[in-house]
């Protein structure tokens, strides 16, 4: 008996040359060898990009493991544009969403766990995260509550989360030129809103 059990569909073909698309329909249709595949092909870019929002190795293999059962569970959910071949921003989304999770698991135990003996430093916070903690309290943080969500979400995505511009795009449901453009009037109003 195996682990997860699905009622059979007829699954499509895969192979290690199948487009994204095509092993999620896979994976959608209970063929744990397609989603074997996703891991192997996405793990490492996946794995590096979250590195940069969290030093906590077993963090991330707790972030990873739930993002690939979370695809396990919702492959039939994706729903790609015509001619995507990469489920790279949709799998982005699920991962950070995962991380995001791992940390605040973490921090609740952290606030359950306090001590009324001295205060522990938390010496996993990453320089990254201390910079963007810093910039949502700062100034900074103010001038991108000014923002309008549009400006706002362009920016966040590519350059706070690190989204290439395609990336990003998938994401917001807008063209890449419009990513661009936002991004571009984003750092001008932000520019302006710091000088």
């Amino acid at each position: 008996m195996k682990l997860f059990r699905r009622s059979r569909r007829r699954a499509p073909s895969f192979g290690p040359d199948s487009s994204d698309p095509e092993l999620l329909a896979a994976v959608a249709a209970g063929e744990s060898d397609a989603l074997e595949i996703l891991h192997r092909r996405h793990t490492p870019w996946l794995r590096a990009r979250l590195r940069y929002r969290c030093s906590d190795t077993d963090q991330l293999d707790a972030a990873l493991q739930e993002t690939f059962l979370a695809v396990w569970r919702n492959a039939g959910s994706y729903a790609p544009r015509p001619g995507d071949t990469d489920a790279g921003a949709w799998l982005w989304t699920i991962a950070i969403r995962q991380l995001i999770s791992q940390l605040r698991k973490r921090a609740n135990r952290w606030i359950a766990d306090v001590d009324p003996e001295p205060y522990e430093t938390v010496g996993d916070a990453s320089a990254e995260d201390l910079v963007l903690l810093n910039i949502e309290h700062g100034p900074l943080g103010a001038a991108m509550h000014s923002l309008s969500p549009e400006l706002r979400a362009a920016i966040q995505a590519t350059v706070l989360d690190g989204l290439t511009v395609r990336e990003a795009a998938q994401i917001l449901q807008i063209p890449e030129g419009t990513v661009k453009t936002r991004v571009m009037r984003a750092k001008a109003r932000l520019r302006e809103a710091l000088t």
